[in-house]
């Protein structure tokens, strides 16, 4: 098993000079002659000499030389004690990002949401997207669709997806490398765009009031770690029985003990959900307050999202452009719609950018949120943060180079549905709709630098009609297959 085409040679670190330890004809050393030969010989800091140790009487040095400094002890004094990245932040940086824009869809949703502590960033990023269509069709002013029932549906799948992989990849070690992925995140919150297609297609969605979040929603570590432990035991038994060489029948009867028993802890921990087939009641207020009912199944609901329309432009500069790429073994609908990037140059994304939100359509995007960015000023920005200010360092990797030494990847969803053009028409910068509650940034609006998707973003998803035709052609490719561990496969 393993990827189509293999994932690009990683850039080769500076060569480093082996030194070659003289040969002895002395029988080598048992560890506990050295150990004792070390206590021994070397009572105090070990100084040998040898460069590929580190020598304590140099970082001494080191350190008495630098405290000689002014700035330094003046460093000392203020990063010690005071968070960091606060202190190095420019305030020229805080300054020129506002959320003033002249470029915005004409309906954004309401009310600011909050996914409190959870991983769902991505069902609500999504789902913050296809509410805005519910509220114009509805004229509603502040509504919420269920986060909740879209979850249960996807940690239900996901269970299904992970037991279908271990049975899939049963001829392959525990200990090797996709078995261990596998292993190491079952039944995880994070998502992608491509399994909100799967899970709204064949389940809908609800309004929020009907299937609101519980406690274990809004908490999710308890639950997870419960199903992630289940599910790793129920792996190791579902291998067992096929190296006992069992029945179809009788490891299809085990894997449907196992799917009734993470139904129910997840019905206990978050509710029975609405059938995605059978008609709710939904009553509501329109904007001027008028008394409205709307009877329709999940599926019918979910007829407004258009999400099967919608498709991802990814900017990965490790790989070639207008290529059709896909990792292996990620999902959660097992024989779903598999997740799929159309790789492009990042002008070509931000244009796409510009025409939806020029049809007042807001955007789904994944990006690296935590890197240069105040969560309480709601401001990303890769000139806000000064780090050699205070540290005299620099940081000079490309975005290519973040993602081949896993300094950076996709770990968080949200909504653009604002930018700001200059003169010519460039992006300056973009209003984000964050899923934090409306104590974050301003009202739980974010601003990100125009540098700062560059560098960042890595996914929008977008309607075919914003892309080129050759664009639009990518996904008639077979794609490329990267490997479960690749960066892309992070789940937002």
């Amino acid at each position: 098993m393993g990827s189509a085409e293999s994932t690009p040679t990683p850039q080769r670190a500076p060569s480093r000079i082996v030194r070659k330890q003289q040969q002895s004809d002395t029988p080598a050393e048992t560890l506990d002659e050295k150990f004792d030969a070390f206590k021994i010989a070397q009572p105090g800091v070990l100084d040998s000499g040898d460069p590929s140790h580190v020598s304590g009487a140099k970082v001494t040095d080191y350190v008495r030389e630098l405290l000689k400094d002014s700035k330094a002890r003046l460093g000392l004094s203020a990063l010690s004690s005071n968070n960091p990245s606060l202190i190095l932040e420019k305030p020229a940086a805080i300054l020129k990002d506002t959320q003033y824009f002249n470029l915005t869809i004409t309906h954004e949703g309401s009310p600011v949401t909050n996914q409190r502590s959870s991983g769902r960033c991505w069902i609500f990023a999504a789902t913050n997207v296809f509410r805005v269509a519910v509220q114009q069709k509805y004229d509603i002013e502040k509504f919420e669709l269920s986060q909740a029932y879209l979850f249960f549906w996807d940690k239900v799948e996901k269970a299904n997806y992970f037991l279908e992989s271990i049975l899939d990849t049963a001829d392959q070690p525990v200990d090797g490398r996709l078995v261990s992925s596998l292993m190491s995140s079952p039944v995880g919150d994070g998502g992608q765009w491509d399994m909100i297609v799967n899970l709204v297609s064949k389940y809908g969605i609800v309004p929020q009031s009907l299937y609101p979040d519980s406690w274990n929603a809004q908490n999710s570590s308890f639950m997870d770690r419960l199903l992630t432990t289940k599910l790793r035991e129920d792996g190791l038994k579902l291998r067992s029985l096929l190296k006992q060489s069992a029945s179809v029948n009788e490891i299809t009867d085990a894997k449907e003990g196992m799917m009734r028993e993470i139904v129910r802890i997840l019905t206990l921990s978050l509710g029975p959900p609405p059938e995605a087939d059978k008609k709710f009641t939904w009553e509501f207020y329109d904007s001027k307050k008028t008394f409205k009912t709307v009877s329709l199944t999940p599926l019918e609901f979910a007829h407004s999202t258009r999400v099967k329309e919608f498709f991802s432009l990814l900017n990965d500069p490790r790989n070639e452009y207008e290529r059709l790429l896909t990792v292996d073994h990620l999902g959660n609908v097992w024989d779903g719609q598999p997740i799929t990037y159309v790789n492009v140059d990042k002008g070509v994304q931000k244009q796409a950018c510009i025409a939806m939100l020029k049809k007042g359509l807001p955007i789904f995007f994944g990006s690296d949120v935590g890197k240069y960015s105040d969560s309480a000023k709601g401001i990303m920005d890769t000139d806000l943060i000064d780090y050699s200010l205070g540290y005299d360092v620099s940081l000079g990797m490309t975005k290519a180079q973040r993602l081949q030494t896993g300094e950076s990847m996709m770990t968080h969803a949200m909504v653009l549905t604002a930018v700001h053009l200059d003169r010519d028409g460039k992006p300056v910068r973009w209003r984000v709709e964050n899923s934090w509650s409306d104590k974050a940034g301003t009202d739980g609006y974010f601003v990100m630098s125009d540098e700062w998707m560059d560098e960042f973003c890595y996914q929008v998803v977008v309607d075919p009609s914003v892309v080129s035709q050759s664009v639009r052609d990518v996904l008639k490719q077979k794609p490329k297959v990267l490997p479960l561990w690749d960066p892309m496969g992070a789940l937002a």
